[in-house]
């Protein structure tokens, strides 16, 4: 019943997340930043919101019935595994979750194993800050792919409406919040990063070293890194030292909307590129 009424409401529910948790996110920055800034908002935000609302626009170009939509056409049709199988209906919802946050924490090892897939990637590493703002800036292009891989993985799963929903709210929930520049007392992130990814757990993953940067793939879920071998703690020079952003663009001209855009046609994949 209460995912019914929620499915009825989703693209209201999941902007009205989305705009709570940037606001939450943002304001605890303000109050409580774990780093200093090298740039201020008005210099970064224009660029970063401003490929957030491209990306929403391509998405509802190439699916305009949305990854629920596409789930709730997956179950009338019977396609995927969970359709063929019968589990109690909380289980299945859960399960999914889990399942698609699998599929993403792969999508994004390849896309820093593949150079040609780390062009389009690497836009989202070439921030030269971290904030709330970082963990919605992607290629329109890496976007297009996702959906495609996400679409791939809903149809082979059968992964019903109610779940696919829960893992959409979540995972842009905390791609906001493990992105933000907030502090957080050790002991408390020791905790919560059993569960789910933290800012201090991503923020390695954006360092300029190339070891750092190929660790710690996880946007929700942070088993799979610690299960798979890519888990890194800390970055090598600490949080308030390490350099965020990757070694070819560091110009502050870089952080134009303009530049952003055909970066993945600019310049060679480097030495970031897992098999490069």
């Amino acid at each position: 019943m209460i995912f019914g009424i929620a499915l009825n409401h989703e693209t209201l529910i999941r902007l009205g997340v989305f705009a709570a948790v940037l606001f939450a996110m943002a304001l605890w920055e303000a109050v409580a930043p774990r780093r200093t800034r090298s740039f201020t908002r008005a210099v970064r935000w224009p660029a970063n919101l401003g490929i957030s609302i491209l990306d929403s626009l391509a998405v509802r170009l190439v699916l305009p019935l949305g990854a629920v939509g596409f789930a709730s056409f997956c179950a009338a049709h019977r396609w995927g595994l969970l359709s063929v199988v019968t589990l109690p209906r909380s289980f299945a919802v859960i399960l999914s979750v889990v399942a698609l946050d699998l599929v993403i924490y792969l999508q994004h090892v390849m896309f820093h194993a593949i150079p040609a897939l780390w062009r389009v990637h690497r836009m989202h590493h070439t921030d030269l800050d971290f904030d709330v703002t970082t963990g919605i800036r992607f290629h329109p292009i890496e976007i297009a792919i996702s959906i495609a891989i996400k679409l791939a993985a809903i149809a082979a799963l059968g992964a019903p409406a109610a779940g696919v929903f829960v893992f959409e709210v979540l995972l842009n929930a905390t791609s906001l919040f493990n992105h933000s520049n907030v502090a957080i007392a050790p002991a408390a992130d020791a905790l919560v990063r059993l569960l789910i990814v933290t800012p201090d757990m991503h923020r390695v993953h954006h360092s300029i070293v190339v070891r750092e940067t190929n660790s710690n793939f996880g946007f929700n879920l942070s088993w799979w890194d610690r299960l798979l071998g890519t888990y890194r703690s800390q970055p090598a020079a600490g949080h308030l030292a390490m350099t965020i952003g990757i070694e070819d663009f560091r110009a502050a001209r870089e952080l134009n909307l303009a530049r952003m855009l055909i970066q993945p046609w600019r310049g060679a994949p480097g030495e970031y590129p897992i098999n490069g």
